[in-house]
């Protein structure tokens, strides 16, 4: 299958973090390289785009897209909470730019064998990085009641967490469950009736939930922001576009303590720290779809942009 992703928010990215047609980008989730390619026709031929992911397909994919880039041009494969070690590699100081497109692509969603999408049944895959050894079937087929219920709760903010998590112990002592058919049948007994038919599909939040948990995504966001920052040349912007409540509120927090003049503990009666400390300015409010993109694509209606410039 062709590695393809209709690219959300792409204008509006664009226009956030561009700032020098001669710098330095980091496209840091290449997926289809949809907003890579969008800069690259503002770029100047000595400026250099950088895109990195985890997912071989996307990689090669990227691999022929990229030789047809006006600009210099470099592909790596890696996490982007590693990216301060591909720039130390590529001898990198300082970048005009980091772009982040969180979440799951549309190719990894309509490839049922990935096994991201309660649409499709396919292997319980759910790995981002395929060099990835954990696997959503091991982790609903290993985990305890009470680690997958945690999880469904804190990452997918799944209300019947707890029951859910009992009805996979429960199956799973008579057969693994090793496809997403599987699963979607016991967390659809497990939902009762009447909530199965309010709201979204009844199993996105556990999968959800899984893919975040199989793939870490949280638990690198906060610290790949605070990294790219780190990295940004004086008026270097990054932009960060999320899908779920959990990363917007990760990208939110993030900003407003890169943002604060004092590092001072709220506790402490003044400040001690000599203030000075901000990194960061934020650019505007968040940014939703237009109404044109959502009846283009709706599955970019969840999807909040937000944008931060160096200090």
């Amino acid at each position: 299958m062709e590695f393809k992703h209709i690219t959300v928010l792409k204008n509006e990215m664009i226009h956030g973090i561009l700032t020098n047609p001669n710098g330095i980008y980091v496209d840091c989730t290449l997926g289809g390289s949809g907003h890579s390619l969008a800069l690259a026709k503002h770029l100047q031929k000595d400026a250099l785009l950088i895109g990195i992911d985890q997912d071989e397909a996307a990689v090669k994919a990227a691999k022929g897209v990229f030789d047809t880039l006006p600009c210099r041009h470099h592909i790596v494969r890696s996490n982007f909470s590693a990216v301060q070690d591909v720039l130390k590699t590529l001898a990198i100081r300082h970048v005009s730019g980091f772009m982040f497109d969180l979440g799951v692509s549309s190719y990894q969603l309509d490839e049922g064998m990935r096994g991201f999408s309660y649409m499709h049944d396919g292997a319980l895959d759910m790995r981002m990085d395929q060099r990835n050894p954990i696997t959503a079937e091991m982790i609903v087929n290993t985990y305890s009641e009470q680690q997958l219920t945690r999880i469904f709760s804190e990452y997918g903010e799944e209300r019947w967490a707890s029951r859910i998590a009992k009805f996979i112990c429960k199956h799973r002592k008579l057969s693994s469950i090793k496809t997403t058919g599987e699963l979607v049948s016991i967390i659809k007994a497990a939902i009762p009736a009447g909530a199965r038919r309010e709201g979204p599909h009844p199993a996105k939040r556990t999968f959800q939930a899984l893919r975040i948990e199989v793939n870490q995504e949280l638990s690198r966001l906060e610290k790949a922001i605070s990294d790219c920052i780190d990295c940004l040349e004086s008026g270097g912007r990054i932009g960060v576009i999320s899908f779920q409540s959990l990363e917007d509120r990760i990208v939110k927090k993030t900003f407003r303590a890169l943002e604060r003049d004092c590092i001072c503990s709220p506790d402490m009666p003044i400040c001690t720290c000599g203030g000075n400390h901000k990194k960061i300015r934020v650019i505007g409010k968040a940014v939703k779809p237009s109404a044109q993109e959502l009846a283009l694509n709706p599955r970019a209606r969840s999807a909040t942009l937000r944008v931060a410039e160096r200090v």
